[in-house]
């Protein structure tokens, strides 16, 4: 089922497949969401939990006992049931099933918020552990956005920019795409990063959440498009698929934890910035994305 909110700048559509967004217009048309491709990435903004990534031999601990899960957890691929509605904010819940504790043995609610104010659209993910024991979960974002936004540009004439960074030093990924430490400093002009992984010989770009905890979707005159903001969040992943032509999309993505990693022990508690909840304890994590019009720039918007 698809759900729309709207303000006076925007009309955002949601799936209550996943909880993800389907599509951002603005008033005149123009879309800012990633719609999609078969052969490129089917997906456009699903959501990760109760995992971010993919673990090694997709399988985990728990105190010494092994579960299996795909990749990115399963809420992406889970029903949500619409729990309050309005014309500009709309609220998805998912709960556990007898499915989703043979992979992840934890009693859950996931409440995923969608707000709209002007130009700017809020996600609130606020996360219940409803177990009589700890809960670990990770939680992460993986928004794609149409690049160019508009005509007449390629990806090239784009750039990520990172206000404050003047050097960045990402996390790599071995041949079974599991993170290894953080590589040599890279200078950055202007704090931009351009938009393909594979410049640095990455799969993905991910590194600490910069200290304005910002991201800037930037055109040629360096005017952003599209902006989050995400202090929730302590990690930054950045992507789209090494083609040899333009894939017409980057992933911007605020992460809660990292993925799986070489250094990294293979009991969950172990995982780096791995979330905690006490029973009966919840919390939110929220992020806010703000979509520019064309030539105006962020003092202006």
């Amino acid at each position: 089922m698809i759900v729309t909110i709207q303000s006076h700048a925007l009309t955002v559509e949601i799936d209550s497949l996943g909880a993800q967004l389907a599509s951002i217009r603005a008033n005149d048309g123009e879309e800012y969401l990633w719609q999609g491709r078969e052969d490129i990435w089917a997906r456009r903004a699903p959501i990760l939990f109760p995992f971010i990534g993919r673990l090694k031999d997709s399988t985990y601990l728990l105190r010494g006992t092994p579960y299996t899960i795909s990749t990115h957890g399963f809420a992406r691929d889970m029903a949500f049931e619409v729990v309050e509605r309005a014309g500009d904010h709309v609220s998805f819940q998912l709960t556990d099933t007898p499915q989703t504790r043979a992979v992840y043995p934890f009693a859950f609610t996931l409440t995923v918020t969608y707000s709209l104010k002007d130009n700017q659209l809020t996600k609130t993910h606020r996360v219940t552990n409803r177990s009589q024991e700890e809960m670990l979960y990770e939680l992460g974002a993986h928004d794609g956005f149409r690049v160019p936004v508009g005509e007449g540009l390629t990806m090239a004439d784009y750039s990520v920019r990172l206000p404050g960074v003047d050097k960045v030093r990402f996390y790599g990924m071995d041949k079974d795409l599991m993170l290894t430490p953080k590589g040599e400093e890279i200078a950055l002009q202007n704090s931009a990063l351009p938009l393909t992984p594979a410049t640095f010989g990455l799969d993905t770009m991910i590194l600490d959440t910069p200290p304005q905890a910002q991201a800037l979707l930037c055109d040629r005159q360096g005017n952003p498009r599209v902006g989050l903001t995400f202090p929730d969040f302590p990690y930054l992943g950045l992507w789209t698929q090494a083609k040899p032509f333009d894939t017409g999309y980057v992933c911007i993505e605020p992460w809660s934890t990292l993925p799986d990693g070489i250094f990294m022990g293979r009991e969950l508690r172990d995982k780096t910035g791995i979330r905690r909840l006490a029973p009966g304890q919840s919390e939110a994590l929220c992020y806010t994305t703000t979509f520019y019009e064309k030539g105006v720039s962020q003092h202006e918007a």
